[in-house]
């Protein structure tokens, strides 16, 4: 076991500061990672302040990771010293499951998320990427494209799954017409992917002040959502929509924007339960679904072809003595799309 240096939440009302944690020395399967850049999440937030109610502290949070790798095990074959690394949401699972086996580790019962899990090797919680480095089994490590701004793919790990995997679980491609509800962290990831995908890209949103940002970001059309007109003009025409917000609103809205056979996924997770009226998905056999990330596989799929198509998260770097203040803007919607540690500026934090 090592000490490394990192930032935590001591309880749920206290600020992030300054910790040492410790990290295990790396398994034969294992990988360390010098971590450079790490997003921030607004899942982040909920852990650090215990809004879900698992939280043990110290709290370390961070679960779009970015790094070098710096040790490897002697049974690791697909990562060498000074290799660049990504860690999301899972560090580990037993990989027997039938999940596991179809490349689902998300949804394993054995999986362990990156931070608020127990790592079995130390018996303690597991700490996130607001950390100097991190310690991960080789399975869940993921290949970074060379040609992408570093910062800029942190947040592919959480923001960029969890959008690609439900646009490539329903086939959206060429020929279809797909909403994206609500403009920020995830959803100008879908927006990204959606319009890379070939579709048509229609953006909701309620503020009109972001109609230019959604259409430089690659939508194609621009719906405000409080217009009962323009949302007149598009009912019953969508394949699919992508439903990013986290805030209270009307899902049977949206399902009035689809087309027979539509379907509607959650990616967003309220926190009160929405109601879904009947009649709106029996009058023309409409579906709603949920998403969760995605398995290791589609992960790396997915940066891969972030990598083929230059794709990256709109981001601001903070420095990690700013992360309180970034936390009080996320909650204001006050950031143009994603905020990113510069993890280099924790020694002097």
């Amino acid at each position: 076991m090592h000490a490394t240096q990192a930032y935590s939440a001591t309880s749920a009302t206290s600020p992030l500061a300054p910790a040492t944690i410790p990290r295990r020395e790396p398994t034969d399967r294992d990988i360390q990672i010098e971590i450079l850049y790490c997003g921030v999440c607004h899942s982040d937030l909920h852990f650090a302040r215990n809004e879900w109610g698992f939280t043990q502290y110290p709290a370390v949070p961070g679960h779009e990771i970015v790094g070098r790798v710096t040790r490897v095990g002697p049974a690791v074959t697909r990562f060498q010293v000074g290799d660049l690394a990504g860690v999301g949401c899972l560090v580990d699972a037993d990989l027997s499951c039938p999940h596991c086996q179809k490349g689902l580790e998300q949804f394993s019962p054995t999986s362990v998320m990156t931070y608020g899990s127990m790592d079995k090797h130390l018996n303690l919680p597991t700490y996130g990427g607001y950390s100097e480095d991190i310690v991960v089994d080789e399975h869940f490590v993921l290949k970074i494209p060379s040609n992408l701004d570093l910062a800029a793919v942190a947040p592919l790990l959480c923001a960029g799954i969890t959008t690609y995997s439900p646009l490539r679980h329903w086939k959206v491609g060429p020929g279809q017409k797909v909403g994206v509800v609500g403009l920020g962290g995830l959803g100008h990831m879908a927006v990204k992917f959606a319009r890379a995908f070939g579709a048509e890209v229609i953006v909701f949103t309620t503020s009109p002040s972001k109609r230019d940002d959604a259409l430089r970001l690659g939508a194609h059309q621009v719906v405000v959502s409080t217009d009962p007109a323009e949302m007149a003009r598009h009912a019953g025409t969508f394949d699919f929509i992508l439903d990013c917000v986290s805030a209270d609103h009307d899902l049977n809205t949206y399902l009035g924007m689809l087309g027979v056979d539509g379907n509607l996924t959650l990616v967003g997770a309220p926190e009160k339960p929405l109601p879904v009226a009947s009649f709106s998905l029996i009058m023309g056999r409409k579906s709603l679904s949920g998403s969760l990330i995605g398995g290791l596989a589609e992960t790396q799929e997915m940066l891969d072809f972030c990598g083929e198509h230059g794709i990256t998260s709109d981001i601001e770097m903070i420095r990690m003595d700013q992360i309180n203040e970034a936390y009080e803007r996320m909650l204001r919607s006050d950031v143009k799309y994603r905020f990113v540690i510069d993890m280099a500026t924790l020694k002097g934090a």
